[in-house]
């Protein structure tokens, strides 16, 4: 069997999210796995074995200013053309199965080819509606123009709806020694200098900071780093808690280990936004709607975080696909919440 995943690369939670299910699906070697990476330049992605021989388009991006979405310059900036090019000359004819994390150019190759797309990913659970997860109409339907998809497979962090499963995450580094008042700061769309400002006041407690725009150095209680998804996790698994962008992926792997978690929804992005409302009414996480050194200082005085004990998705899927995706979706995701364990999980659905 054939398959090939396409991989939204402009945000590090796909890349993670798919290097997860890669190291699941090496274990089924009568499969063949091909991805293709699109949405950031090829030159910034790293951390890239698990993909193998991964092919790379341009794909489609969002600009982001001075920690906001701008739509203007979004629609202005990304090479239309080019991608209706590759999505035209993308040959899927060899394939079995055709797999998008939200990449647009194998969903529309999909789509002008009649081949069968199952979507795999965050932004597939607000496909169709999910109660803890409400949007407006216009932006379920820009989900849907984005990256088609035949089959929606999303994920969510609760069972309220039959077409999303638990999180697709690494397990390692549960076994890590935590060190007491010691955070992660991953705030990759708002300015170093403002990241630096925010936790300045902040001598009691030391902070990793990953952030694309940084090099590795120590400023007193503050270590900068340059993004690295593996150094992302081990930092981690060591520390208390961590800061950052309402993004799917960060939020699951503080949750997945009782991390604390404090999240900065990105000014203009829907999705994230949507994320911040429901990890709040839920009470998993803290939320700051502006860098609030406020807000950190309440975060760090919180005494625990948020346990959520989600099985081994990444190879239950890996198992579902190398059966050709012929179960239904609906009693895959049934599987998967049965084994789940989370702590307070009905207090937290009755939020809604």
């Amino acid at each position: 069997m054939r398959i090939l995943i396409g991989v939204q690369g402009t945000g590090n939670g796909h890349l993670s999210r798919c290097s997860a299910l890669a190291e699941a699906l090496s274990n089924y070697p009568d499969i063949q796995v091909q991805f293709l990476i699109s949405g950031r330049e090829k030159s910034q992605l790293f951390d890239m074995d698990a993909f193998g021989d991964w092919q790379w388009r341009q794909g489609l991006s969002f600009v982001v200013e001075h920690g906001k979405v701008n739509l203007f310059e979004t629609v202005r900036r990304n090479q239309w053309q080019q991608f209706w090019k590759d999505a035209r000359e993308l040959d899927l004819s060899d394939y079995d199965l055709v797999v998008s994390d939200y990449e647009p150019i194998t969903a529309w190759a999909g789509r002008l080819q009649r081949k069968k797309v199952i979507g795999l990913g965050r932004q597939y659970a607000f496909y169709k509606p999910t109660p803890s997860l409400p949007i407006a109409a216009a932006h379920r339907q820009m989900l849907r123009w984005f990256a088609p998809a035949d089959i929606a497979v999303g994920m969510h962090w609760f069972d309220d709806a039959s077409h999303v499963l638990p999180p697709i995450i690494h397990h390692r580094g549960r076994d890590a020694v935590v060190r007491p008042r010691h955070y992660v700061v991953y705030l990759p769309f708002e300015p170093l200098a403002a990241v630096h400002k925010l936790l300045q006041p902040f001598e009691n407690a030391t902070f990793d900071v990953f952030h694309p725009q940084a090099e590795q150095r120590e400023v007193g209680h503050i270590r900068y780093f340059a993004p690295s998804r593996i150094g992302f996790a081990e930092v981690v698994a060591r520390a208390e808690g961590i800061i950052s962008n309402a993004g799917f992926e960060t939020s699951s792997e503080a949750l997945a280990t009782g991390k604390k978690l404090l999240v900065k929804p990105l000014a203009g992005q829907f999705e994230q936004v949507a994320n911040a409302e429901c990890l709040e009414r839920s009470r998993l996480a803290q939320v700051m709607w502006s860098l609030d050194t406020d807000a950190v200082s309440q975060f760090l005085q919180l005494q625990k975080g948020n346990y959520c004990r989600w099985p081994n998705v990444a190879q239950a899927v890996a198992e579902w696909l190398s059966d050709g995706a012929e179960e239904p979706v609906h009693q895959l995701s049934a599987r998967l919440w049965q084994r789940t364990e989370f702590e307070d999980y009905l207090e937290c659905l009755k939020s809604y």
